[in-house]
């Protein structure tokens, strides 16, 4: 099945039932489905050819959730871009993919100016509501063209490149096919059970396969999107209440969020039947909290990541037991999804007897093809048709897996990765900086935090608020250190010379609970 057969199938089954919903603008699958054969012959009309790379550099919305079909639909290739993203990052995903096309909202029209200096070749669209800015072309026009027939490629063909933090400094693009998505998508279906009733609030980012991945398969059955440009506390209690909403996926920190917003109580969320959660570690007695101020709502937890297509394990609700023998199953990521193979792992790729901490492999149709162009990394990662994880954890004798640590050197900060050597890079272009290491430090927040260490040369002086200016230039801001130690001491070094960040983390982490080697 192709990506854009999940589109066909809603405008053939349920042509009439509400689409998109995107705050006072209600669309069918009927008319969704023309304008994006509309918006599609619009794009081969400005010079989209079969391959081609399609950017979006966009707020969630119903024009969004259009574009990923349109790009498909004309045998582009999607490149949704990370709304937190810096100007450089952006600029470095639209070089590295060789895009020629950007869509922007109103949020980005002015960095889109910079960009199309960067990138000359650069056609911009504009996906927003009021008049477009120079040069652009607004979306709408695409929508008012004529229509063409679903030109979309096979199976294994490449439909999106999905980038995600890299470990050497630069984002890494994951390589998607149409049997990938749509297989996590029918993943997803079989194990949470969306239907056409399902009316889901997107308030996961949509350039993230936490969002891509559900809109797909809300598609498919032909469900309801909600969309909110952003997460905020109020307004997507607010969704729920105005939009009988009875999905969502949140990050813990979201729930964390609204659960001590003032407003919380004063909206009826009780049309909520489930509730998936994910992104990054959720504490337990966060956990415990909400299902005792929602309970009425049914808790799952989602694990895996942008390279297998967002879904490898699931914790139903049925395992998120306050008390009785499914009590201690509630501290777990839950079981292998449908169709999805987990293994622990060690170093040479042997699994591991039960209990045993090892590195997490997968192995399934929702497994990426590579990273765009980084064929060594590919084959790091891809070794005898196992996606291997870098995280640690072990498996119980009932097969749930217990996440110990992600990648040591990556920080999952509110739901966001964050690589240290990203950082890290960032701030060794700092012409007093020494030598750094960047590591997590516990944060009652977002659970995790950036923290650097810095060295400066001999002689020099600088501040911890010199870091984050001069990191905020390069990096994203959700990436730049939240607290910086300036130590006039070299940092400790294991036998073959490397910084011995274990030995970092376990000063910040004692008493935390959190393994740090």
């Amino acid at each position: 099945m192709k990506f854009t057969q999940a589109l066909s199938s809603a405008v053939q089954q349920h042509r009439n039932r509400t689409s998109t919903v995107h705050f006072g603008r209600t669309r069918t699958w009927g008319e969704t489905g023309e304008r994006v054969a509309r918006v599609a012959g619009g794009l081969r009309s400005i010079g989209v050819n079969d391959g081609d790379r399609v950017a979006v550099l966009a707020m969630n919305s119903d024009r969004y959730v259009e574009t990923f079909f349109a790009v498909a639909w004309a045998n582009a290739v999607v490149v949704p871009l990370n709304t937190r993203w810096a100007l450089a990052e952006n600029e470095y995903a639209l070089k590295d993919s060789e895009a020629n096309v950007l869509l922007v909202d109103a949020s980005f029209a002015d960095q889109a100016a910079f960009l199309r200096q960067a990138v000359p070749h650069l056609t911009i669209v504009y996906m927003d509501d009021g008049a477009e800015p120079d040069g652009a072309i607004h979306f709408e026009a695409l929508a008012a063209g004529a229509p063409i027939a679903d030109l979309s490629g096979a199976y294994d063909d490449l439909v999106g490149i999905f980038y995600t933090g890299g470990t050497t400094g630069f984002p890494k693009g994951v390589m998607l096919s149409h049997r990938n998505i749509v297989y996590e998508s029918v993943v997803w279906i079989y194990s949470l059970g969306f239907t056409e009733e399902t009316v889901y609030l997107h308030s996961a980012a949509l350039f993230h396969l936490a969002g891509t991945s559900p809109m797909v398969a809300l598609t498919l059955v032909g469900g309801a999107h909600v969309t909110l440009p952003k997460f905020e506390p109020e307004a997507a209690m607010k969704a729920i209440a105005a939009h009988k909403v009875n999905y969502c996926l949140f990050v813990p920190t979201m729930l964390n969020m609204m659960l001590n917003h003032p407003s919380f109580g004063t909206y009826d969320l009780s049309s909520v039947k489930d509730c998936e959660y994910g992104a990054s570690p959720m504490p337990d007695a966060l956990l415990v909290r909400i299902m005792k101020e929602l309970p009425s709502w049914r808790f799952h937890q989602g694990y895996g990541l942008t390279e297998c297509a967002a879904l490898a394990s699931l914790l139903p609700w049925r395992c998120h037991a306050l008390e009785g023998p499914l009590a201690e199953k509630r501290k777990s990521a839950g079981r292998a999804a449908a169709g999805v193979e987990i293994r622990i792992v060690d170093a040479d790729g042997r699994e591991l007897p039960r209990g045993k901490v090892g590195e997490i492999a997968i192995r399934g149709a929702g497994v990426m093809l590579g990273y765009w162009r980084k064929p060594e990394e590919t084959a790091r990662a891809l070794r005898n048709g196992w996606l291997h994880t870098g995280d640690g954890a072990w498996m119980d004798e009932d097969g749930f897996i217990y996440i110990v640590d992600r990648v040591k050197d990556m920080i999952v900060s509110g739901g966001e990765n964050v690589y240290s050597g990203e950082v890290e890079n960032a701030i060794y272009q700092h012409g007093d900086v020494r030598e750094c290491a960047v590591i997590a430090v516990p944060d009652e927040t977002w659970g995790e935090a950036v923290h650097a260490i810095v060295v400066p040369k001999d002689g020099r002086e600088m501040l911890p608020a010199d870091v984050i200016a001069h990191c905020r230039t390069l990096i994203a801001g959700y990436k730049c250190p939240r607290s910086v130690e300036i130590r006039g001491e070299a940092l400790p070094l294991t036998g073959s010379g490397k910084i011995m960040k274990a030995q970092l983390r376990e000063e910040k982490w004692r008493g935390h609970g959190r393994a740090v080697n």
